[in-house]
């Protein structure tokens, strides 16, 4: 795979916007295991591999354990995932599948992350979930390759 927008992580107008609004997720008040896990999830719905891989880099230095990195994609019932993580997950895939079914963040999935995560903490969670789907996005279409810093 070829980039189409050789060193795509250096455009300023391209990624500056971007780090701001990330800037303010982890401002946000949710646990930074957390809001990897959501963009590491994100990504691999997406097959952005850019960001799944820099997505689990970001996870094990935020102290995500091995085990959970191996089996994020089968968190639902995997003991390794705490509650909160997992209405983190769920709220994350159910407005990254938005065009899966009407209505994919449904009430209940509010509902329970509401349990876990006061106001400001679900939006951190809704924008980061909405800025790994723009990133995917950006990733994907200009090819960027696994590997490249974003720093």
């Amino acid at each position: 795979m070829t980039a189409r927008i050789q060193n795509a992580a250096s455009q300023p107008d391209l990624t500056a916007g971007i780090q701001q609004l990330f800037k303010q997720v982890y401002a946000g008040g949710v646990p930074r295991h957390t809001l990897e896990l959501v963009h590491l999830r994100v990504s691999q719905i997406n097959g952005c591999s850019a960001c799944v891989d820099a997505g689990a880099t970001s996870a094990a230095k935020a102290g995500v354990r091995h085990e959970k990195l191996l089996t994020l994609a089968a968190w639902y019932d995997n003991p390794l995932f705490d509650d909160a993580e997992r209405a983190a997950l769920a709220l994350a895939e159910a407005a990254t599948r938005l065009a899966d079914r009407p209505g994919a963040v449904t009430d209940d999935i509010w509902a329970d992350a509401a349990k876990h995560y006061d106001e400001r903490q679900l939006g951190a969670l809704v924008l980061m979930v909405g800025i790994t789907n723009l990133f995917n996005r950006i990733n994907t279409t200009l090819r960027v390759p696994a590997g490249t810093s974003w720093d």
